[in-house]
């Protein structure tokens, strides 16, 4: 087919590599536009424009805004492609776009709709305790993640999976579930089915959404520090410097004390208490420090029973 790729992150790129190798003419690339990063503010590409001119696909297109863009649609217009593939692009397409490609516009997402709709389904699906997600190809409509679904793949949620590594779990699969996705829409043998029954939305993730609630159960602040592991993390406070939990185990003794009041401390580990049960933190990070196993923490670092934990505004 004659494709339109759309998308920007990490995510995406393992589907556009996916595209590629199947023979697929990857006619343009549509992503965000390059932004300032690190301490030197200096411009960034996105992961997808990196792999794209990797490909010698000389069409990339960055518009700000795709609604009302006139420029963008007719540049798009002319290409005349079968389909449009994307995957976690980051702009809602106007129907204008949606209505263009001969096969219309699909959409890889990392969840298996209806459930976990929205700009982060894979972090969500382990803070809430899930326990199987998977990736699931759509046609694209108007809404948020609302259109008809085509194909599914499922995967389990181990244990200890993290943000990160059910990320890379999801993301191997997407491209070859788009390819399979396309080789049956070609050939006249792909069956819509409409989204109904339960559903819910994994709203976008802010640096916000890692404070710690030490009020919470110890259960929920466990899979909350993996689901956002690596990124945005979960963090509270020690005596006025933001502390960053990575790992950590439930306990369901109960201790008497306050929330987030330290209650136990050994060689390598302390256990924190929480609104059910307690927490023992295994691998941390002290602002303005590297990542760290408790035990080579606490060689550095004094905790006692009675400290309270707290994240700071």
């Amino acid at each position: 087919m004659n494709l339109i790729f759309m998308g920007t992150p990490d995510f995406s790129v393992p589907v556009l590599e996916s595209l590629v190798e199947a023979r697929h003419n990857v006619m343009a690339v549509v992503t965000q536009p390059d932004k300032p990063k690190g301490r030197g503010n200096q411009m960034q590409m996105t992961p997808v424009k990196e792999k794209a001119l990797e490909y010698g696909i000389d069409k990339i297109y960055q518009p700000e805004k795709i609604r009302g863009n006139e420029a963008f649609y007719e540049e798009m217009k002319k290409l005349n492609p079968d389909a449009m593939v994307v995957v976690a692009f980051g702009q809602i397409l106007p129907k204008q776009i949606l209505d263009l490609p001969k096969y219309g516009c699909i959409n890889v997402h990392a969840s298996i709709l209806p459930m976990y709709r929205g700009s982060a389904p894979i972090q969500w699906a382990i803070i809430n305790g899930e326990t199987e997600t998977g990736v699931t190809t759509m046609y694209m409509d108007e809404g948020i993640d609302t259109g008809d679904m085509l194909l599914k793949e499922y995967v389990q949620i181990a244990a200890d999976d993290t943000g990160g590594s059910l990320f890379d779990k999801l993301s191997r699969i997407g491209g070859p579930l788009a390819v399979k996705t396309l080789e049956a829409i070609e050939n006249g043998t792909i069956k819509r089915v409409k989204q109904e029954g339960d559903t819910c939305y994994s709203p976008i993730l802010k640096k916000q959404t890692g404070k710690i609630d030490w009020s919470k159960p110890a259960v929920y602040i466990e899979r909350l520090i993996r689901g956002l592991d690596p990124w945005p993390s979960a963090y509270t406070a020690i005596n006025g410097r933001t502390l960053k939990l990575w790992k950590a185990e439930v306990t369901d003794k109960e201790f008497d004390g306050e929330y987030g009041e330290v209650i136990a401390v050994s060689d390598d580990c302390f256990c924190v208490k929480t609104g059910e049960g307690a927490l023992v933190v295994r691998e941390l990070q002290l602002e303005g420090k590297k990542r760290m196993t408790t035990d080579a923490f606490l060689r550095g670092y004094h905790i006692e029973c009675g400290m309270k934990l707290g994240a700071e505004e």
